[in-house]
């Protein structure tokens, strides 16, 4: 699958607010969740300092100047030996820019961050029942049947994700 020659994938930085703006808002129409990722967004400040941090990385998939989608991550120390982890959040392409391989640029670019930060794996999680989500994940890495539990902050409730 051949990339289209004016798309870009670019790693955001701490004065790059309005893309990850953007992209917020291709990961809420993929989602099917608008609300959550527009109703209560960070300030520019606190998205200039996430984008700054050296535990979070997001990625922006652009063709001309448009986002299409992208890549939300963090970088896992670990304790029990020097190296880290790479965790997808979210990733997400837009409907009408889905199947022309975006999100597999996205992971590769991913992956060649990942090495540079010494990590060891990059790590996602998928719906049952997401089945597009499933089959690129099992096309380039190996499945794993976890559990996953959400442990609420406060007493009285499950987590709200």
């Amino acid at each position: 699958m051949s990339l289209p020659p004016d798309f870009r994938i670019c790693q955001l930085e701490s004065d790059d607010v309005a893309l990850m703006e953007a992209l917020l808002t291709v990961f809420g129409e993929a989602f099917d969740e608008a609300e959550t990722y527009g109703r209560n967004r960070p300030s520019g400040d606190y998205l200039r300092r996430l984008l700054g941090s050296d535990y979070f990385i997001a990625l922006a998939a652009l063709k001309g100047s448009e986002v299409v989608g992208g890549i939300a991550a963090y970088e896992l120390k670990k304790f029990e030996q020097e190296r880290s982890e790479i965790y997808i959040y979210d990733l997400a392409v837009a409907a009408a820019h889905r199947r022309e391989g975006i999100a597999t640029a996205l992971i590769q670019e991913l992956k060649s961050i990942a090495a540079a930060r010494g990590a060891y794996v990059i790590f996602v999680q998928a719906d049952l029942g997401d089945d597009p989500a499933i089959a690129l994940y099992s096309k380039l890495g190996v499945r794993e049947n976890v559990l996953h539990f959400d442990i609420a902050v406060k007493d009285g409730g499950a987590a709200a994700s």
